[in-house]
């Protein structure tokens, strides 16, 4: 028997990832143990939270209409169903973006008591940020991480912008310091459109971080805790039909994801071995997905996805997959360790 009996799916967003995030927590909330848990999804954005629907243990699924969802309380996290009381003892957070990848979600949370799937509000706020989290690695030995730079909204730009490429060089990688999915982030090869990519980026958010291109292959690993131990899932390649691996790329289908990567064993390991460094160095707790570049010099970080996309196609439950794991017993093993 489970530790929990309530769980709570919040999905939807304050940012621009919101519909993503609906899809994975209406696939995550379809695929956890329906005989351990009862489950109720949470629809939350811009501090409206509503009950789109539940199921309970070994019952159908119950949907309420969008005009009579019922609201849930935060002052206690809990929600009134046909006049019973629902109080959640866990929540599995599937926001992309603001709050879920901010730190505030996790930080309500906290206050309350409840246990959550995802790693702690500091430890949220200081990776969900690039630079900061770069910032977090620099002294490290066991990954390489590309020359960057920060410009916050305000400041000049087009003495920031030369200055950039004085520095870095180019081709150069523009992004939001805050964000996912590859919103707001543009590759620039040539000095005169770095202002634009950067005002672009600032339609993300108030901080941008403008790094050296790092050719080279793409990967990504995902690691979790279980009974103590860190873990990690088969590594994947990511080789993409665009120039880089955009929103397009990621959901047009414009892009292979090779799992398990079509590389030695050797290569391997070290991207896993890496990515649990990494998850222990930066305190990280629950299901966290980090993306390199294997460059000509070695493998280069780019960036940890606090709550990795969970959709029958995202990267995640492919390496579950071929992992040969259920994906229901993976989610428990979440849950559970949490």
């Amino acid at each position: 028997m489970g530790k929990y009996n309530n769980i709570a799916v919040i999905y939807g967003s304050d940012s621009s990832e919101w519909e993503v995030s609906c899809r994975s927590g209406e696939y995550t909330a379809s695929h956890i143990d329906e005989t351990e848990y009862n489950v109720y999804e949470i629809f939350a954005r811009f501090g409206k939270w509503q009950l789109v629907a539940f199921k309970k243990k070994n019952s159908m699924r119950v949907a309420f209409p969008e005009m009579a969802r019922p609201e849930v309380s935060k002052n206690d996290f809990s929600v009134n169903v046909y006049g019973e009381k629902i109080k959640f003892d866990y929540a599995y957070i599937m926001q992309h973006g603001a709050p879920g990848e901010t730190g505030q979600l996790q930080g309500y949370l906290e206050m309350l008591g409840v246990p959550f799937s995802s790693c702690n509000a500091f430890v949220t706020t200081v990776v969900f940020d690039k630079y900061s989290c770069k910032s977090y690695l620099r002294d490290v030995d066991f990954v390489k991480l590309s020359p960057d730079t920060f410009v916050r909204k305000g400041h000049d730009i087009e003495a920031f912008s030369k200055a950039a490429v004085e520095k870095l060089g180019l081709p150069l990688f523009v992004k939001p310091t805050n964000g996912g999915s590859s919103f707001g982030i543009t590759k620039v090869k040539k000095e005169e459109d770095l202002p634009k990519a950067i005002r672009y980026a600032f339609s993300e958010g108030p901080t941008v971080i403008v790094e050296k291109a790092i050719p080279g292959e793409e990967f990504t690993c995902a690691a979790y805790i279980d009974g103590g131990e860190i873990k990690t899932l088969p590594v994947i390649q990511i080789v993409t039909d665009n120039e880089y691996f955009d929103y397009e790329a990621k959901y047009n289908g414009l892009s292979r994801e090779i799992c398990p990567a079509p590389i030695s064993q050797e290569k391997s390991s070290f991207i896993q071995e890496t990515t649990k460094k990494i998850y222990h160095h930066l305190g990280c707790k629950g299901l966290v997905r980090i993306d390199y570049i294997y460059g000509e010099d070695g493998l280069y970080f780019l960036e940890v996805n606090i709550i990795p996309g969970m959709t029958n196609a995202s990267l995640v439950p492919k390496m579950v997959r071929a992992a040969g794991l259920d994906i229901t017993d993976f989610l428990t093993t979440i849950i559970e360790n949490s």
